[in-house]
């Protein structure tokens, strides 16, 4: 769904702003709420609320990067990614690699800023819907905007934890300057929204409403399913999230599916962000994610979001299994100091094949664009942290021109949709909570259906026709008699199934393993990456942003800071 610029409605919504006021609110312009209760006037809001799911809206406060709706910069701040590009360029994010977390930084306020914008604009929609004459006649726009406000408000407890609740009431009497709500008080608010969702949203959008992107009711219940995960709530997620699975999803027969214009849309989108890149300049494609392309292309940029060497470390097969407990203790050969006109020889171990459609590594081939040439691909230099790989999902391949924009400074705008949720991470949320519930067959068995695709999907391959690389993967066939070990799997199988699209630093957080594994990846990763020990330090407190210090400034001390900052 394209954005459509409101020109005669101002719906600007600040998180920071006066002492008086939690938020600023534009005026509304010359439409009154009487002119606006039509079908054309709430489709246009509802419109304005869908627009802000790719962080990009006017008067946007901070870091524009840190608004990516794809969470690219929490990826930074896990075992996955590096900032990339050279340690000066955009400061304030290599401060979050390394845990210089201050409250001022401009990417925690980007974020902040976007996701209350995002639960405004659906109070918006939602009080023009119950203020109108009839508001039976709007059933389907108050469900979906219902969905979008538990989406944002996910979106703020996930990343900030205790934050203020911006209700419809004191939405309607403009009474922003709000306390931190309680985390109870937060999930039954998401719970609630995506509960009427469910109920009001259609399981097939007929008629008028035969647009891409907007939420099924199955679609309401997989989210209503992973908010009770995050609370461990297991038999309430396995009830929402079996209804889900019901819905009209599958798996692509290839993961690579996932990222291709052809197939956008397709059987395995559960909700997805819908980008474009064939309007002017590119402005509806990922603008957020404009840093996120390898400077080996010619006239790309620049060079950021590099994979780390423990998330490709961590696709070692073992009779075509996970190594779930020593993954690292060798690594994959990388080509890390070594020049280009240098001999390479990649490595020569088993791997999980999804490892090549995630990471771009030297020698193999970059997304359809030749063989990953090595250092002169990397912006990062020997002296900077982020090591030798390249991002390839959500990065257009070759030849898929639908996808391939261009902004007005040069910067690649890709037009490739972006899954907030897809059928993998379903069966993989059913498959944690039937192992949490003590069900490891029926966790097993939904775990090997992500492997089998896996499994049967067409690899990456050399320019002879052949794999890329030595691939093996296999499906887990000893029955799964262990809870812990069963967990272990399930987690593990997320890293490899998800791994670059955004979930990693909260997976972690919510199974409040965060703190240990991150001590972890640190001192693997300065093993084959030396720049990378510099001090960094990750602590208990780093398992949440700090709420953006103009934020609380702003409401005077109405809002407490998190722990630690």
């Amino acid at each position: 769904m394209k954005k459509i610029t409101l020109t005669f409605l101002s719906l600007i919504f600040l998180t920071i702003g006066c002492s008086e006021e939690f938020t600023d609110i534009d005026s509304i312009g010359t439409l009154s709420n009487a002119q606006l209760a039509n079908t054309k006037g709430v489709n246009l809001l509802l419109t304005g609320a869908y627009s802000v799911l790719d962080g990009i809206r006017q008067n946007s406060q901070g870091n524009e990067w840190g608004r990516s709706a794809d969470n690219w910069v929490a990826d930074v701040v896990s075992d996955d990614a590096h900032k990339g590009s050279t340690d000066s360029d955009q400061a304030d994010l290599f401060e979050l690699e390394m845990y210089n977390w201050a409250t001022g930084n401009g990417y925690f306020l980007a974020r902040w800023s976007v996701l209350y914008a995002g639960v405004n604009r659906a109070n918006a929609v939602i009080k023009l819907i119950t203020e109108s004459a009839d508001p039976t006649e709007f059933n389907q726009q108050h469900a979906q905007a219902r969905f979008l406000r538990g989406h944002f408000n996910f979106e703020l407890v996930k990343t900030f934890g205790s934050v203020p609740l911006i209700t419809l009431d004191n939405y309607t009497a403009q009474e922003f300057n709000q306390p931190n709500a309680s985390t109870s008080d937060l999930w039954a608010a998401i719970e609630a929204d995506f509960t009427y969702a469910k109920a009001n949203l259609p399981a097939a959008y007929t008629g008028d409403y035969t647009q891409k992107g907007r939420p099924l009711s199955f679609a309401a219940a997989a989210f209503l399913g992973k908010a009770h995960l995050y609370q461990q709530d297991w038999a309430s997620a396995l009830t929402e999230l079996n209804i889900a699975m019901s819905g009209p999803y599958g798996l692509h027969p290839n993961q690579l599916d996932n990222f291709m214009s052809a197939t956008e849309n397709g059987v395995e989108a559960i909700f997805a962000i819908q980008y474009s890149a064939d309007d002017a300049q590119s402005k509806q494609g990922n603008a957020t994610g404009a840093l996120n392309y390898t400077i080996g292309v010619g006239g790309w940029c620049c060079g950021f979001y590099q994979p780390t060497q423990d998330l490709v470390d961590a696709y070692k097969t073992d009779g075509g299994l996970p190594e779930l407990d020593t993954f690292q203790d060798t690594h994959v050969k990388n080509d890390f100091g070594i020049n280009e006109d240098e001999a390479f020889t990649p490595y020569a171990g088993t791997l999980d094949p999804r490892l090549d459609f995630t990471v771009g590594r030297r020698g193999i081939d970059y997304n359809g664009y030749g063989a990953m040439g090595g250092k002169g691909w990397v912006r990062a230099s020997i002296d900077d942290i982020s090591g030798p790989y390249l991002a390839k999902k959500n990065v257009f391949t070759n030849g898929d021109a639908a996808n391939a924009g261009v902004g007005g400074w040069g910067q690649n705008l890709s037009g490739l949709n972006y899954h907030i949720m897809r059928y993998a991470d379903v069966l993989l949320m059913a498959a944690e909570a039937n192992v949490e519930s003590g069900n490891l067959t029926a966790g097993q068995a939904l775990v090997n259906q992500i492997r089998e695709r896996a499994q049967n999907m067409a690899t990456v391959k050399d320019a002879a026709g052949n794999d890329a690389a030595n691939y093996d993967i296999a499906l887990y066939t000893a029955a799964w008699t262990d809870q812990a070990t069963a967990r272990k799997a399930v987690r593990f199988e997320r890293r490899l199934e998800l791994a670059m699209e955004g979930h990693r630093s909260f997976d972690l957080r919510r199974w409040g393993v965060a703190e240990a594994v991150m001590a972890d990846y640190i001192s693997a990763e300065s093993e084959t990456i030396a720049p990378f020990a510099k001090g960094q330090s990750f602590q208990s407190k780093h398992t949440l942003f700090p709420i953006p210090l103009s934020a609380i400034d702003g409401s005077g001390g109405v809002i407490t800071q998190n722990p630690g900052f």
